[in-house]
């Protein structure tokens, strides 16, 4: 929900109030009788303070879940997007407040459960919010069902069911992220449902009814056999002998058939899985399904952006409006994405970038200051400054101040063991009721509201795991890493099974995000404002499983930060600008709501923190901003038009999210201004300077190349790239990158170079692409392999306005035949094409390669590739194969003879674009030797 930041709700919330009306975790035990529970040398309390709150009303009465029999034992997943079913914040209202399942908005009610489709976005708050806010179209419910409340009754990763029950009738719906099917289950009555106006009959096959509500369309599925019967704005079917109807919104009334099909096989589960192997990280959403009729076990699902995107499997034509733009459905009852893993290390490497003496200057000041701990005493302020303490850490070691090291290492440690240790002034307790750990003194609702858990925790274990790289026997289970493990039971528990603590409690795998509220008891549904204090938590479980040797730790926080960090680009920074509406006329948002997003925060209205909120802290994970370079662009050029000028509160943050993309304008902007500022409270001095620093001498952070180990990366300035890896093992080892370098990285170090054992911190330029067969482009139509022409460009045609995504439209053609070939084995097609949109704002380039194995005239393997949206900046941006294959054609084989095709089109917008010809930035690799 709010910010830890939001020590009050001024100016900005009123502007929103109208839209607010366990694997390698060890044992999952269960609170003991006595006071204090003890986990290896720490402790956690089973009773909370006293003088203190657990969940409450708004009211301050005490709360408990609102569970059927049937659920009552198990870990309620708590900052949920239905999080309201369960929690009753209002004391006046015990159904729900809208759930946004997507297409589908919920809302619970006595009579059953209210559903919409909001296709229309409204813009609210001074034009600060975009919402599609939940309207009912109809009610599905039982004739004469009037419930005192509703419960949930069942949930899986990303689905729901809710209960009703006056007495003589029962009646659940499971409803999920992403399904355009409500599945109900009543029984004491007839199946009912009551419209929100008379409805439009558009296909009547008697117990499959199609209508038409307020212009969206609908498909009613009652047992075969019964008859759907409409009075008004009531539609009835009987029942007979079964339990069981279904509602369908529909993208066309043309889909009817399509849905019919898959009307009885009803959802009963959803699990995501993951996998990383070698710097990729791939996951599978699946749905369990019953057959109430027939054999029928498919479904359909609505894929959200961020997993279309980065999906090959095949989707149907049909779409669906949602605020997270188009969402694309697939027939299937799963589907899976690939994505390159987000790159995390535990600090910057060592550059000739950093003088460190100057390093040494500021790092004394934070280390002899009087209070490292500026007073905090909850556990959000406790846990920023232990986050700038530990940022620290490897930077001390890199300049060899062993004993500024180690003074902040004793610092955290003796803060966190005073944490970790019931019966102080600080400790943990376990509630029983919420099946939840929260820390007192607790601060912005994290105990009565049982927000940000993930923010606030995300530091502690943050700083444990920079511990554990210097101090494993500290971080032993035995010893304090059980206190560690326990947070992270309660804020990122892999296991389903864990009778203490739910799955993934703020982590919607299906959202792909993490929300903040603990009781989502808004109209605007559920909300995350600080994305980047949630991809810390992600990061701070991929640096604490590499330390202490949980790989698969290691590996769940490799899969929720690489999966958050394409949520963000696209759902907080509109990095291809085909999410925020038109109307919305912001290039950021400060958070997301389950109905749109907005230009705000919890607290303030200031430019700066508006867009500095979703970049702190920044850390080694926060690599994957540098991801969407054109986004940081817009970003900061919007904050100071709304700041009417550069930063200067929160200067030194927006430095370094500037830093991602424009490393040598940041550290401009260091220079000038370093010697007045007051840093951010997560940040020191030492810090900034060494990462504003380092980037300018080695380039911005590159998210096309990946290390087979989640903590390495890539860094590019001009043509030259620095690979970097820590390796936290006993041992040395060879880190591999996916374009064919090595790094030899010795034992509980951090390394850099430019090939096998290069440990060069500041590499000379290598021939760029490194793999496969290389053709530069040339203005005519050609590609070669010769060097040294003459830079050019060609014109882009614009696509008039229509979408032409994934089908070449006026495309540029660049060929070349008589190729010679073997198929590399395990290589793929890469390209980097320099392309410029001047200062039109809009367009999109798309990039198909074709290969005619034998030159006989027909293309045997053609593979699109997601389109590049291009900044409305006049200067060359790179379009490359990491966009991801959208789609393709045919198997790889050989060429012999054969000829290889590049075609370039504009798949979105209305005007020209360029790309660049005649110089090796512009480029295909075909992957053959």
């Amino acid at each position: 929900m709010p910010s830890p930041r939001a020590r009050t709700r001024p100016a900005v919330v009123l502007l929103l109030s109208s839209a607010l009306a366990v694997v390698g975790l060890g044992p999952a035990a269960t609170p003991a009788a006595a006071a204090t529970v003890p986990v290896g040398s720490g402790s956690y309390s089973d009773t909370r303070p006293a003088g203190t709150s657990g969940p409450t009303t708004n009211t301050g009465a005490p709360v408990t879940p609102k569970l059927t029999a049937a659920a009552r034992n198990r870990p309620v997943p708590t900052n949920d997007w239905w999080s309201s079913l369960a929690f009753q914040r209002y004391g006046d209202n015990p159904y729900s407040t809208p759930m946004y399942g997507h297409p589908l908005t919920y809302q619970a009610t006595s009579g059953g459960l209210d559903v919409g489709y909001p296709t229309t976005p409204a813009i609210v708050g001074d034009g600060r919010q975009y919402e599609y806010a939940h309207k009912r179209d109809l009610t599905i419910g039982l004739t004469g069902l009037n419930s005192p409340d509703t419960k949930a009754d069942d949930w899986s990763d990303w689905t729901v069911t809710p209960y009703w029950s006056d007495g003589a009738r029962t009646l659940r719906t499971t409803i999920g992220h992403g399904s355009p099917f409500v599945y109900a289950k009543g029984s004491g009555g007839n199946a009912q449902i009551t419209t929100a106006g008379a409805p439009t009959v558009f296909a009547d096959q008697g117990n499959v009814l199609g209508i038409t509500v307020a212009g969206h369309h609908y498909a009613l599925f009652a047992p075969t056999g019964s008859d759907w019967n409409v009075a008004g704005s009531t539609v009835t079917a009987g029942l007979g002998s079964k339990d069981y109807f279904s509602v369908a919104v529909l993208p066309s009334t043309g889909a009817l058939a399509t849905f019919k099909k898959y009307a009885y096989s009803f959802v009963t589960d959803s699990k995501a899985t993951w996998n990383y192997t070698g710097g990729t990280v791939k996951a599978t959403y699946t749905l369990t399904t019953e057959a109430k009729e027939g054999t029928e076990r498919g479904t359909l699902q609505a894929l959200y952006r961020h997993q279309w995107l980065n999906t090959t499997d095949p989707l149907t034509s049909h779409t669906y409006v949602s605020p997270r733009g188009t969402m694309k459905v697939r027939e299937s009852a799963s589907f899976t994405t690939s994505q390159k893993a987000a790159a995390v290390l535990p600090a910057l490497p060592k550059s000739n970038g950093v003088d460190a003496a100057r390093l040494r200057g500021y790092l004394n000041d934070v280390v002899n200051a009087s209070d490292p701990f500026s007073g905090a005493t909850d556990t959000y302020w406790t846990g920023k400054a232990l986050g700038r303490l530990a940022q620290l850490v490897p930077v001390a070691d890199q300049i060899g101040e062993t004993g500024i090291r180690d003074r902040l290492l004793g610092l955290m440690k003796g803060k966190l063991q005073d944490w970790f240790t019931a019966g102080g002034a600080n400790e943990f307790s376990y509630d029983k009721d919420w099946k939840t750990l929260t820390g007192y003194p607790a601060s912005y609702g994290s105990d009565t509201e049982l927000n940000d858990h993930h923010f606030h925790y995300s530091y502690y274990v943050y700083a444990a795991a920079i511990v554990a790289q210097y101090d494993q026997g500290w971080a032993a289970e035995s010893a304090w890493g059980g206190m560690v493990k326990t947070l992270v039971r309660d804020t990122a528990n892999p296991s389903r099974t864990d009778t203490a603590f739910p799955f993934l409690r703020g982590f919607d795998v299906y959202a792909g995000h993490s929300w903040a509220s603990g009781h989502q008891g808004f109209a605007a549904g559920n909300n995350q404002e600080s994305s980047s204090e949630s991809t810390n938590l992600s990061a701070a479980l991929v640096l604490w499983g590499s330390a202490t040797g949980d790989t698969s730790l290691r590996d769940l926080g490799t899969f929720l930060l690489t999966t958050e960090s394409e949520s963000i680009a696209q759902y907080w920074f509109d990095a291809d600008e085909q999410v925020f509406p038109s109307s919305f006329g912001h290039d950021t948002a400060g958070m997301v709501w389950g109905s749109g997003a907005a230009y705000a925060t919890w607290w303030t209205a200031n430019p700066e923190e508006i867009h500095g909120i979703n970049v702190l802290p920044v850390t080694g994970g926060s690599l994957h901003l540098g991801g969407e370079k054109a986004a940081i662009r817009r970003n900061i050029a919007e904050m100071e038009r709304e700041n009417g000028g550069p930063a200067v509160e929160w200067r030194d943050l927006l430095w370094e999210f500037e830093s991602f993309a424009d490393p040598a304008a940041a550290k401009a902007k260091w220079d000038a201004g370093h010697a007045g500022y007051t840093p951010e409270e997560g940040e020191s001095k030492a810090h900034t300077y060494h990462w504003i620093n380092t980037l300018a001498a080695l380039g911005a952070p590159d998210a096309t190349v990946t290390g087979d180990i989640p903590t390495s990366a890539v860094f590019t300035k001009g043509t030259a790239r620095t690979y970097a890896a820590h390796n936290h093992g006993a041992t040395a080892r060879t880190v591999t990158f996916s374009d064919g370098k090595t790094l030899s990285v010795p034992a509980r170090s951090t390394a850099t170079g430019t090939g096998t054992g290069s440990t060069d911190p500041d590499p000379e330029p290598e021939p760029e692409p490194p793999t496969g067969n290389t053709f530069q482009l040339r203005s005519g139509g050609a590609l070669t392999t010769a060097t040294g022409g003459t830079a050019g460009s060609d014109t882009i045609a614009s696509a008039g306005g229509t979408n032409r995504d994934g089908t070449p439209y006026q495309p540029l053609v660049y060929e070349v035949r008589g190729v010679n070939g073997t198929l590399a084995p395990g290589a793929q097609t890469a390209f980097r094409l320099q392309v410029d949109a001047g200062t039109t704002v809009g367009l999109g380039q798309q990039a198909r390669i074709s290969y005619d194995f034998t030159g006989d005239g027909s293309f045997d393997r053609t593979e699109t590739y997601h389109y590049f949206a291009t900044d409305p900046v006049t200067g060359w941006e790179e379009y490359t194969q990491a966009r991801g294959l959208k789609a393709s054609t045919g198997t790889p084989g050989n060429l012999n003879g054969g000829t290889v095709r590049l075609e370039v089109w504009s798949a979105i917008g209305n005007g020209t674009s360029k790309l660049q010809t005649g110089t090796d930035k512009s480029v295909l690799v075909i992957p053959y030797s």
